[in-house]
């Protein structure tokens, strides 16, 4: 008889959690303005809104931790992280950061300029809200099989070359770089194949043109490359970790994900051009270059977590549970973006809340009443966090419209997962009912779905 699946990994300590009731939830969420982002902790059951620092840290991070040099300047816990970074990516120069948009907004203060275009395969929130605010403009060249949720495509993070081309070819002189996301988080945390990362970056060369890798997710992008492409069932992770970054110019990095750590986050790059320039933002956006805005026992926990967490059986156990979730919605007839993502669920509210209009903002309605059934929080990741168009001031509506369901990292059991799926079935039971969505009363004109206040109607 085959063994059943286990985690690679055993508990050692707990945090307890309590359930509320339905009376409390409609009190705060009310008081949130419907938007999750605005609850306290305490007053969420489980909690989906992000993977991002959200996971547990093992024993032998917590023992780097304990080894952390505090020095200002030249810490031996800098060294020990730069040196894990130049072994696993191959880069040659490595600036430290708060976490991932502190990279972002230290690179693009030297590189983006008002004008520039930055095409990528469907930019994150804040990537896209750092080349907005600058007054450039982020163009989305995720291939076409990622609008379809219930197509099964392996590798739908990719990038639709026709198009990179292009763009590419349209604007000479006038695109300071290419985004690339592994994996692609905002179409369902879809990963990218090790044949599309060489031919858009050899793209790019042709053109002139520097690949920026953001990497969040790039040791789940690798397991991904492992059991889906052709040619590298035999491969270690880290070997094909060091196979993706030999292609690109730069990465930038939030370690919360995929170093599994509460904060930082990093700049990698092997132009020395941009990493002398970028260290002049460092310095007054973060702190002096060896630190940047870290303690020195957080630099040691993220060595720690990167070596970690590129081995095969650390990201199994994550990627399975995520799995595991998502064969529970199959049995409910439940959609989502197929295949299951790297990280998180992706529910398409379109195809369940099919009788609130978009202009109510279907994903964000869905967010609130799975949270109302069962103290759940997701994320919406869709019409509200697309932002208005810089240009028109118009809502987009022309993407995906999802709640994304994000599994932190070696923190819930698979008895999480079965009572999250019930929610969602009860929730998807009465979406009849369910006509009216939410409507906006104020938003900041960035980045609005972190703030905005909403009402139901």
């Amino acid at each position: 008889m085959e063994l059943p699946y286990a985690e690679s990994w055993k508990i050692k300590m707990i945090e307890p959690i309590r359930r509320s009731t339905r009376q409390e939830r409609e009190q705060w969420l009310k008081e949130a303005h419907y938007n999750v982002f605005q609850l306290r902790a305490e007053q969420v059951y489980i909690d989906l809104l992000t993977d991002s620092g959200t996971g547990a840290m093992s024993d032998r991070q917590w023992a780097e931790m304990m080894l952390g040099d505090e020095s200002y300047a030249g810490a031996t816990s800098f060294f020990k992280l730069e040196a894990t970074i130049k072994q696993l990516m191959g880069f040659d120069y490595v600036i430290p950061t708060h976490q991932g948009r502190a990279a972002e907004n230290v690179l693009f203060s030297l590189l983006v300029k008002e004008g520039n275009i930055i095409p990528g395969n469907a930019h994150f929130d804040t990537t896209k809200g750092h080349i907005e605010s600058r007054h450039a403009v982020a163009i989305d060249v995720t291939t076409a099989d990622a609008r379809d949720t219930q197509r099964e495509v392996l590798f739908k993070g990719n990038v639709d070359l026709e198009r990179l081309e292009t763009i590419l070819r349209e604007n000479p002189g006038n695109v300071p770089f290419m985004v690339l996301t592994v994996t692609n988080n905002t179409v369902g945390g879809q990963p990218v194949s090790m044949a599309n990362i060489k031919a858009t970056c050899e793209l790019c060369h042709r053109y002139g043109v520097p690949v920026v890798m953001d990497s969040a997710r790039f040791a789940e992008n690798a397991y991904f490359i492992k059991t889906r492409e052709e040619g590298y069932a035999d491969r270690s992770i880290k070997e094909i970790v060091r196979e993706m970054y030999q292609q690109a110019d730069a990465a930038t990095m939030s370690c919360k994900k995929d170093a599994i750590v509460n904060i930082g986050g990093f700049i990698a790059t092997r132009n020395k051009d941009w990493f002398e320039g970028a260290k002049l933002f460092c310095i007054p956006f973060e702190g002096y270059v060896t630190y940047g805005g870290l303690a020195g026992r957080d630099l040691n926990a993220i060595a720690q977590g990167l070596d970690e967490n590129t081995e095969f059986d650390m990201l199994e156990t994550r990627i399975k549970q995520v799995q595991y979730l998502a064969s529970l919605l199959d049995q409910y007839g439940i959609p989502y973006q197929r295949p299951a993502g790297g990280h998180a669920i992706f529910v398409d509210a379109d195809k369940i809340l099919t009788h609130v209009p978009k202009e109510e903002f279907p994903a964000q309605t869905l967010t609130c009443e799975l949270y109302l059934e069962a103290g759940i929080r997701g994320c919406e990741i869709g019409y509200m966090l697309a932002d208005r168009d810089p240009v028109t001031h118009e809502n987009r509506f022309n993407g995906l419209d999802l709640l994304r369901l994000a599994i932190p990292r070696r923190v819930y059991t698979d008895n999480h997962m079965k009572v999250i799926a019930a929610a969602l079935k009860n929730v998807y039971d009465r979406r009849e009912t369910i006509t009216r969505g939410v409507a906006i009363e104020w938003e900041a004109p960035l980045m609005r779905h972190f703030t905005v206040q909403l009402r139901r109607l």
